[in-house]
This record gives C-alpha cells, sequence and structure tokens, in this order.
C-alpha cells in the first residue's frame, strides 16, 4: 500500500489564512468592535487573549489545521493560528482604513488584539471547517469524550456570542422583552440546542440513549455553559457596568440564544 504524503505545511497556512477571513471578516468591519478595540479596559482586554490563546490551543488539539497531531504540533498550530489572526486583521484593518494617525498606538493595538482572536479561531478551525469529511478521526475521537464536547460546546457559544455581543441590540433586547418573553426566549435556546444536536437529523448529529438523559447530560449543561459564556463575554465588553442583577440576568438569556445554537452547531462540526 502506497503511504499517503503529508500535505505541505505551507498549504496548511494557506487554508488557515483563508478561515481566519471567513471568520473574522463580520468583526473585522463593525464599528463597535473598532470603538471597543479604543475604549476597552485594558485588564479585561489581557483576560480575553489569555481566555483566547487558551481555547485556541484546545481547539488545535481537537482539530488542528494540519494533519499531523501531539502535543508539540499542537503548540506549533497555536502559535501559528494566532499569528496568522493577528497578520490578518492588522492587514484588513488597515485596509479598511481603521487605523488613523492621530490615535496614540495603544489604540491601534487594543483593536488588532481584539480581533486577532476570532480570526486565529477561524485559521486553527479552517481544516475541519473548509475539507468536510478528509478530517483526521484522532481529533474527532478527542472531542467525542464527555470533557470534550463540553468544551467544544464552551468554543462554539464563546464564538458566535463574541459576534454579536458588541452590538447595542443585545442591551436593546433585553430591555424590551418582559419577563414572559425573556423566559420563553431561555426556553427556546433549550429546545433548539436539544433538537439541533440529537433530533433534527443534521450532518455529525449526536446519537444517545434517550432522549431525557442527553437532556440531563449535554441540553442543560450546554445551555449553561452558553449563559457563563454569555456573562463573560458581556463583562469583557463592559455590557454589565451599571446594570442591576435583574438586567444583566436578562441581557445573559439575550446573548445566550445565538450563544446555545453556537454550542450546537459547534459539537456538530468541529
Amino acid at each position: 500500500m502506497t503511504a499517503t504524503r503529508p500535505e505541505p505545511f505551507s498549504t496548511a497556512l494557506g487554508r488557515a489564512v483563508v478561515g481566519a477571513i471567513l471568520f473574522a471578516f463580520p468583526l473585522l468591519m463593525t464599528m463597535e468592535m473598532w470603538e471597543l478595540g479604543f475604549q476597552m479596559d485594558r485588564l479585561r482586554l489581557l483576560l480575553f487573549l489569555g481566555v483566547g490563546i487558551g481555547l485556541i490551543f484546545g481547539l488545535a488539539y481537537y482539530s488542528g489545521f494540519r494533519e499531523t497531531r501531539g502535543l508539540l504540533n499542537d503548540a506549533v498550530d497555536t502559535f501559528a493560528a494566532i499569528a496568522i489572526g493577528f497578520l490578518v486583521s492588522i492587514v484588513l484593518l488597515a485596509l479598511f482604513g481603521v487605523y488613523t494617525l492621530d490615535e496614540p498606538f495603544s489604540a491601534s493595538v487594543g483593536k488588532t488584539a481584539l480581533q486577532a482572536i476570532p480570526a486565529a479561531l477561524g485559521a486553527v478551525l479552517a481544516r475541519h471547517q473548509l475539507m468536510g469529511s478528509q478530517t483526521n478521526e484522532a481529533s474527532t475521537a478527542a472531542g467525542s469524550t464527555y470533557a470534550g464536547e463540553l468544551f467544544l460546546m464552551s468554543a462554539g457559544a464563546l464564538f458566535i456570542a463574541f459576534n454579536v455581543a458588541p452590538t447595542e441590540e443585545m442591551i436593546l433586547i433585553s430591555f424590551q422583552m418582559d419577563l414572559p418573553q425573556t423566559l420563553l426566549l431561555a426556553a427556546l435556546s433549550i429546545a433548539l440546542l436539544h433538537l439541533v444536536v440529537f433530533s433534527l437529523g443534521f450532518a455529525g448529529q449526536e446519537s444517545h440513549d434517550g432522549q431525557l438523559r442527553a437532556l440531563a447530560q449535554f441540553t442543560i449543561p450546554g445551555y449553561a455553559i452558553a449563559l457563563l459564556v454569555s456573562l463573560y463575554v458581556l463583562w469583557t465588553f463592559g455590557r454589565t457596568d451599571g446594570l442591576s442583577p435583574h438586567e444583566i440576568v436578562s441581557t445573559m438569556i439575550v446573548l445566550g440564544f445565538p450563544a446555545a445554537l453556537g454550542a450546537a452547531l459547534a459539537r456538530l462540526v468541529v
């Protein structure tokens, strides 16, 4: 049998660049993200970068953008994805005229750093997203553990929540909704998360012994993860500042709706 030749590293890098652009361009072209990069508390930004790097390393373990696996290769994939994330962010923000000569250097750094993490996520996930069935079995097996599934849910929730949390609409929607509407939205989020992962026949759908067991083991914990991720992202962007506990919970539930869908879809596609 003829051994399969490993693909060139340059091919993997090129695919990672495309993945970074596809994942990041909605944020790169969003004015709220530019303003947050200028205004965001630097301690929160540093914490977000730390969380993002840890998340990227975890995704590299489950789904690196190259076929070769192992701790060293995962670390290389993580470093390469972060470098690509920063490079793509710098090039596109400069091309879009986001950087200005009269702004302080720290503002440009903040804008770039805030955009680099979602771009790096796209880079590290490019192989799964752009190659489909050609992805290797090792990463799938690793992600099939219970802890792995919960981690992938948190990654999907974070990415989707990060895309919409900067917008004012999250706060506006939470203010417009009364208590029954908020509770119905939470119930809808749980139902969609469960249906997408276990019932609707999407590619990659999970099989499970019993719907109630699946609900208890994956759906409810997955929604709890989506809410916690939503709270963290809202806090990171300063969206919880000045809000009452009731308003914070309401906003969490609003952001938890797309976050729950992200958690469900991540489990299917990663």
